[in-house]
């Protein structure tokens, strides 16, 4: 199973850190969304 997820991050080595920083981005902007009605 560790050869397989090895395998998998060899191949999408590229793409992962766009994949990382698109999740940091939508949680950034659901923490945002939620505490904005609290500003208001």
């Amino acid at each position: 199973m560790l050869k397989e997820i090895k395998a998998v991050l060899d191949r999408s080595s590229a793409t992962i850190w766009q994949d990382i920083a698109g999740g940091v981005g939508l949680m950034v902007v659901l923490y945002d969304g939620l505490q904005l009605p609290g500003l208001i």
